[in-house]
Parts: C-alpha cells; sequence; structure tokens
C-alpha cells in the first residue's frame, strides 16, 4: 500500500498542477468542450484513485468537482467564473491534503463542506416537472485515458541515467561502425542488416531519451493560476499566453528552473506591469500582457518571460541601489547601461516601495540568477524603458541526441539542428539571387527574401582555398517562429544522430554555439547556435514586413490604427457601461471621498491646491476613495466620477444617435453589448456658465462715491467674476474707465462725465422713485448686469 500511496501521490500532483492551468484557460474559453472534457478526466482519476486507497476526503472533494463539471458538460449548469473559483478552490484543497497526507502517511481528519459548499449552484432550479433521466455513456477516450493511467510505473532516475549513458555508449559505437562499413565497401546484405539494426538502436534512444524528458508545458502548467490569482489580489488585468510548449526539457532541470521561473512572473505583475489608471494615461491597453516561450537551440533551451509593462528604468534603479548602500554613488557614477539594469542581481535589492506578502524583501533576482547558474545557464536582461522587459533563462538540456546537419567552412566542419533547416540549396541556383543591400546581403530564393549570412563571416575566419566559390551550398535556417534566414556554407555532408554535449565555457561565452559532439568519424565538431548567429551578427531575421507588398499592407493598417479613435470603457457609479473618447480625458484621478465637498448646489473637489467642478448630484455615501475621470478641453478640468475602468477599444464606426442634446451622445456595440457615449460637447457646456473667459479686452469699471466700502467688498467681487475689471475713481488711474458708477444714488453728480463715459447710478432702496426713474437698486444683480451690457454696447465698448 506504501507503494501505492506514493505513486498516487505523485500522479496526483502532477494532475492539480495542470488542472489549474487548463482551468483558468477553460475560464477563457468557455466554449471549449475538447478542455472541459480534458479537465474532467483529470478530475475523474483522482476520484477512482482515491475510492481505490479509500481516502473519503479526497474522494468527497474530487467528487463533488466532477459533478459541477459533469453538470456543465450535461448543458445543466452555466461555465462562469464563480464555478471556476470553486473548483480552483476544490484544486487547493486537495494539494494541502496531498501535502499533509505525503508528511503522515494517512489522511487527516477535517471538514470540508465549506469548500465544497462554494461549489453549490447560487440559485436552486425553480422548474417542477420530473426532469428526463439521462444516462452518460462512457466515451472510448475516456477509457483509454484510465487505461493508460494505470499502465505506468515509476523508476529511480540514476537508474534512468545509467541506461541513458548506456544508450549514449551505443549511438557512438554505430557511428563509429557505419564509417567502417562505408571505408570496407562491405557486402549488401551486411548493410541492411547493419541498418535493420541501426532502425532498432534509433528506436531505443528515442524512447529512453523521453523517459528523463518532459514538455515544458508541464512547467508552464501553473503559470495561469498564479496570474489569475495574483492580477486579481493586485487589482490588475492580465492576460497570459504561452508558446513552445512541446519542446522538452530533462526533467531533473525543469525542477531546478521551476522557482526562478515563478519568482520573474510574480516580479512582472508586481513591479511591471502598471495599475490600471497607469497604463490608461501611458496610452496603452488596459489589459497588460505576459507572455512566456520556449526554443531548443542544440543542447541548450531558452526561455523568455516577456511582459509589456513599465520596464526597468536604469536611473530609477542607481537611485535605489544608492539609497540601499548597495553601490556607491562614485560606483554608479562607473557603470555600463547594461551594469545598471543588473543591479536588480545584487544581493537585498528591491525595487519594491514597500514589503509585502509578494515581494520587497530583496531575495528574489539575486536568488533566480544564482539558481540558473548553478545549473550552468544564464539570466539575460532586454529593456524597453516604458514598453517592457524581457527576461531570458538559457539553461543547457544535459545530454541529449539530435539530428543534425554537418556543413563545413572556413576548412572545418560544423553541425547544425536539423529541425532548424527549412531548405538546402546551390547558391548557384537558378532560383536564387543575391543582392548587396547597404553593407549586407540579401538572397531571394523564388521571389521570397531572406537576410543572408555567410558563416565564414559570422565566425571571424577566412575561406579555405580548397573550397569552391562557385559551388557553395546555401542553407534555409529559421532558429524560432517568424524568423527564417539564409546560411551560406562551403559544402553540406551527410545527416546524423549527434550526440550533443556542453562546449567549454569559453566557446559557449561566444553565443554562436550550442554544445558539441562527436561524430561518426571521430573528430569533434561543435553544433551551431542558429539563434545566436543572428545575434552576433547583428542582423534582423524577422519575416514580418519583407515583402515590399506586405509592408505596405502593414504600414497602411499601422496608419488606421493610429488615427483610429479610441474609447474608454467604464463601469459609472450607477453600475452602467459607458464611453467616451480617449483624447478628451486628462488622466484617471483616484481621490479620498473626504476631498469632494458641496458648494453653491454644486459637487467640486480638491486636488492638490486646485478646485474642480464635479459631474454629480450629491456627495458620495461611501467614505472610501472615489475614482474621477478627468475630462481636459484645453482651458478647463471638469471630473466625472466613475466605479471602475473597464478597457480601451477602438470607437466602433456605427454609432446610433441620441434624439436630443444631452449626457448621453449616442449608443454604439462593444463586443456585441450595447454601450452609452457620453457627450464632453455638453458636459463642458453645463460647467462652463459663469466661467471668466480670457479676453482681448475687459471692461473697466470705476465705482464713485464708495465711502463705506460697500462698492470694494460687495459690488467689485460680483462685476470681476463677470468678467468686469474693478477700479475706484479716487485711484488715480489714467485709463479712461468704459463705465462708471455711482454708488450714491444722486443725480447731477458726474454730469460732466456724461459726454465721455456712460453712468450707471445704483440706489439704496429696493422701489424707484417713479416710472422714469434711472437708477438701478444695488442688489438686483441681474439688472446691473443688463445695465452695463447695454452701457458698454452702446458707448465705447
Amino acid at each position: 500500500m506504501d507503494d501505492l500511496l506514493n505513486d498516487f501521490l505523485a500522479e496526483t500532483a502532477e494532475i492539480l498542477a495542470e488542472a489549474g492551468g487548463a482551468l483558468v484557460a477553460w475560464e477563457a474559453e468557455p466554449a471549449d468542450r475538447e478542455r472541459l472534457d480534458a479537465i474532467f478526466r483529470l478530475v475523474h482519476t483522482i476520484k477512482g484513485s482515491s475510492g481505490f486507497l479509500a481516502l473519503p476526503r479526497v474522494t468527497a472533494l474530487s467528487h463533488a468537482a466532477e459533478d459541477a463539471l459533469d453538470q456543465v458538460r450535461r448543458g445543466k449548469r452555466p461555465a462562469d467564473g464563480a464555478l471556476v473559483t470553486g473548483v480552483l478552490g476544490i484544486v487547493d484543497r486537495l494539494s494541502e491534503l496531498c501535502g499533509r497526507l505525503a508528511a503522515a502517511g494517512v489522511e487527516p481528519a477535517g471538514d470540508d463542506s465549506l469548500v465544497i459548499g462554494a461549489l453549490a449552484r447560487a440559485e436552486a432550479n425553480a422548474a417542477t416537472e420530473p426532469a428526463a433521466i439521462e444516462i452518460q455513456l462512457r466515451r472510448e477516450d475516456d477509457l483509454s485515458a484510465e487505461l493508460q493511467g494505470w499502465r505506468s510505473i515509476r523508476v529511480p532516475l540514476p537508474l534512468l541515467d545509467s541506461v541513458m549513458t548506456g544508450v549514449t555508449d551505443i549511438v557512438l559505437a554505430r557511428n563509429e561502425f557505419a564509417r567502417m562499413l562505408r571505408e570496407s565497401g562491405a557486402d549488401a546484405s551486411v548493410i541492411a542488416s547493419f541498418e535493420r539494426l541501426s532502425d532498432s538502436i534509433a528506436g531505443m534512444r528515442q524512447s529512453v531519451s523521453q523517459m528523463r524528458m518532459q514538455r515544458i508545458d508541464k512547467l508552464f502548467a501553473p503559470l495561469p493560476r498564479i496570474v489569475r490569482d495574483l492580477a486579481r489580489d493586485l487589482g490588475k488585468k492580465v492576460k497570459f499566453a504561452t508558446s513552445g510548449g512541446e519542446v522538452e526539457l530533462d526533467r531533473e532541470m525543469m525542477e531546478n528552473i521551476r522557482d526562478p521561473l515563478i519568482h520573474i512572473v510574480r516580479n512582472a505583475i508586481d513591479h511591471g506591469i502598471e495599475a490600471i489608471d497607469g497604463r490608461v494615461a501611458a496610452g496603452k491597453d488596459i489589459t497588460a500582457t505576459i507572455f512566456v516561450s520556449a526554443r531548443q537551440s542544440g543542447n541548450q533551451i531558452e526561455v523568455a518571460i516577456r511582459d509589456d509593462g513599465r520596464g526597468l528604468s536604469p536611473d530609477a534603479l542607481v537611485a535605489k541601489a544608492i539609497a540601499a548602500r548597495v553601490v556607491t554613488a562614485t560606483e554608479a557614477r562607473a557603470l555600463s547601461a547594461r551594469e545598471k539594469l543588473e543591479l536588480i542581481f545584487r544581493p537585498g535589492f528591491s525595487t519594491a516601495a514597500e514589503i509585502t506578502a509578494i515581494s520587497g524583501r530583496g531575495v528574489g533576482m539575486d536568488i533566480v540568477k544564482s539558481n540558473v547558474e548553478k545549473i550552468g545557464g544564464v539570466v539575460e536582461l532586454r529593456n524597453e524603458v516604458g514598453k517592457g522587459l524581457s527576461i531570458l533563462l538559457r539553461v543547457p538540456m544535459t545530454l541529449t541526441i539530435i539530428s543534425g546537419l554537418m556543413v563545413r567552412a572556413a576548412g572545418h566542419e560544423f553541425a547544425i539542428p536539423r529541425g532548424s533547416v527549412r531548405e538546402i540549396l546551390l547558391e548557384s541556383s537558378d532560383t536564387v539571387r543575391i543582392d548587396r543591400i547597404g553593407g549586407g546581403e540579401m538572397a531571394t530564393v523564388r521571389g521570397e527574401p531572406f537576410p543572408l549570412l555567410r558563416l565564414e563571416t559570422v565566425l571571424g575566419r577566412a575561406r579555405d582555398h580548397r573550397d569552391d566559390i562557385d559551388d557553395r551550398a546555401l542553407v534555409i535556417v529559421r532558429p524560432g517562429q517568424g524568423q527564417s534566414y539564409a546560411l551560406s556554407v562551403a559544402a553540406i555532408h551527410d545527416q546524423e544522430e549527434l550526440v550533443i554535449k556542453p562546449a567549454a565555457p569559453m566557446i559557449m561565452a561566444t553565443g554562436l554555439y550550442a554544445g558539441t559532439t562527436l561524430p561518426d568519424n571521430g573528430r569533434p565538431v561543435l553544433l551551431l547556435d542558429v539563434q545566436g548567429m543572428l545575434a552576433v551578427a547583428g542582423v534582423d531575421a524577422s519575416e514580418a514586413g519583407r515583402n515590399q507588398d506586405h509592408g505596405a499592407e502593414a504600414e497602411a493598417e499601422a496608419a488606421a490604427a493610429r488615427n483610429a479613435v479610441q474609447l474608454l470603457l467604464f463601469r459609472d457609479v450607477g453600475d452602467r457601461i459607458r464611453g467616451v473618447r480617449l483624447s478628451v480625458i486628462e488622466r484617471v484621478e483616484e481621490v479620498s471621498a473626504s476631498a469632494l465637498f458641496e458648494s453653491a448646489g454644486r459637487v467640486q473637489v480638491q486636488i492638490g491646491d486646485d478646485i474642480f467642478p464635479v459631474h454629480a448630484g450629491k456627495l458620495p455615501e461611501d467614505k472610501g476613495n472615489v475614482k474621477l475621470l478627468r475630462l481636459y478641453d484645453g482651458r478647463a478640468v471638469l471630473c466625472y466620477p466613475i466605479a471602475a475602468v473597464i478597457d480601451i477599444v477602438r470607437l466602433p464606426d456605427g454609432v446610433q444617435p441620441a434624439a436630443s442634446p444631452g449626457l448621453i451622445a449616442g449608443v454604439v456595440l462593444v463586443g456585441g453589448d450595447p454601450v452609452e457615449l457620453i457627450d464632453p460637447y455638453w458636459l463642458m457646456e453645463q460647467y462652463a456658465v459663469g466661467a471668466v473667459a480670457p479676453a482681448i479686452h475687459q471692461p473697466l469699471c470705476h465705482l464713485a462715491d464708495d465711502h463705506d466700502g460697500w462698492g470694494a467688498n460687495f459690488l467689485a467681487p460680483i462685476l470681476r467674476h463677470a468678467g468686469y475689471r474693478v477700479a475706484s475713481s479716487d485711484a488715480g488711474d489714467d485709463e479712461t474707465p468704459d463705465v462708471l458708477l455711482c454708488l450714491s444714488g444722486e443725480e447731477g453728480r458726474y454730469d460732466h462725465a456724461a459726454s465721455d463715459v456712460p453712468v450707471i447710478r445704483l440706489r439704496a432702496a429696493a422701489a424707484a422713485s417713479g416710472p422714469d426713474d434711472p437708477t438701478v437698486y444695488r442688489y438686483d444683480r441681474q439688472a446691473l448686469l443688463d445695465a452695463l451690457h447695454r452701457q458698454i454696447m452702446g458707448g465705447r465698448a
């Protein structure tokens, strides 16, 4: 039973790791029935195995998850986020139980009702009619999956190492025997027998190699779950994608890079990806992207982790390092740009502003670097400030056997991974044209252009005088997805099965080689790194945009994208989905609710030393923080409260306009859902009433007979707010006023100015002395402003 339990725990750990990533991927595409069936089979396997071992808690948990997934398969339950979260909760509890089971040897006691209850349907089925009984027939692939799960054994790694070493020796001996047969001119029957033996050895070699090798997508499996949970905790929207999952890596090597990979992904979300408001302000897509890829190059595996966040600021890193006393100011001035970036690998260095459960203790990237270098790998940074950061992990595959193409250049033989070779042809072929463009060469093969590298030039060696210049070969190499180039070599030799081993560190440091091998002639040969040669040569091998027509189309698409109107989608405080043109938004501001206040019947907000109007009918009831869209027309700011930013999308062409002017300008369909468009023109119009507009000439009002100060204290602020300049008639100003306001209301006074300056007399009594009384009551604001307008427009204004 101990052996069965160990097998169950090992198998369940792999299943749970795979199930977590599969669930997150299925959540993004709930219509993917194939992935749903795969998740169902994984949970079903755990349930069957646990029942055999009498593990009631594991069985109950897996049964609950299996039942919920089966309801989705039958169409009786929707596939939503709540269901995925519930199943992930069961996956977490199963992982915890398996850990405690491995430590104690028995299943611990406990209650899982809360975890199982979280998976229950939120609303009961109101249908009272009896449902038809459906018998789910077991599919053939379900049965075969179960059989495959049980038909396996676990072998100690040292035994696998011994078998791998033996097979390597057999392959080398076979290669040597093949060379001897060719040189001896053996009988055809002997050669036929050897070929059968060679095929058997090749099959055995492939099977034994796969025993220690594992697809790297097993390493990627837990990452979607990590990204999903961490992004939700930090309030960020992150899309996770991978490529190269079919690449195989030694199981032990995979375990060594698992923790560094998780460190880097967590750091990318915490430090690299901006908050939603920051991405909006930077004009980026509201949903960030983290892309993890893997590729094989000879005896090396390259894992790249790329994000489109803020990248690293070398100056900020230096300032942080000086503050943390990682380097002195004198040492910092002598650092190159690359050395500034590599400060993040210094022990104790951290870019976090504060210590959290996620990061900030300075034990992340230095541990990543030391762990990778401990297994013979390297860590490389590729940084674009404001655009993102790529971290490359290059690790050896240890011992492996690949199919290689033998080529000759500069009098020496080299090997190229056969999987990277797309085509082989003669340089003198009629289908090949070679042109010199700038400082490089371009090979056009049947109308398709490729940048041309000459192997001797890349290696820094001269051509051998024995090589035929007119009979050179051209190898079309495709080192990775979306890349290809032409490699010119002196000659092509045979294709062979090659045992690849790491080369000396000094050789590997050149970046040109991926390892060394011993072909059947017994002479050591270097394996070329087809990707590394591109980096050394400084050539862009990207396939995009090579063709002139394709380039024009790409430019047209890029121009259309640049000219497209972007729409910011948001959820307003009423929980409605609305949108506004991104170009009118200055930024998204988050302020405390206490910064909002009500004045003169309108809500306003204090931000720093400024006060701005807020489009709101009342103050928020919540005392937390409030998100505000700052609308800016080039002269004034208006704040619009929202609940959350959703996304940035292209404004659709079809807009259904509103029936009359107002807050809503119209409705558009975004992703099949109606979205109300905010009318910024109408909004700014409402809050521009009474605002002082800059003018070339502001009329000057003189106040006369202001003996008690009423005009300066009461009247002057009103006039200035209406756009007038105000001064006392006794101030001795040489400028002639546009209008004279007499505060005494007495007739006859200042009549001498009537011919030059209009006069408005203000009276203290509310009632007029008669129907022909020309004075204005001093507290009749509108009558005073109307009189000013008439006098100035009818006078010298």
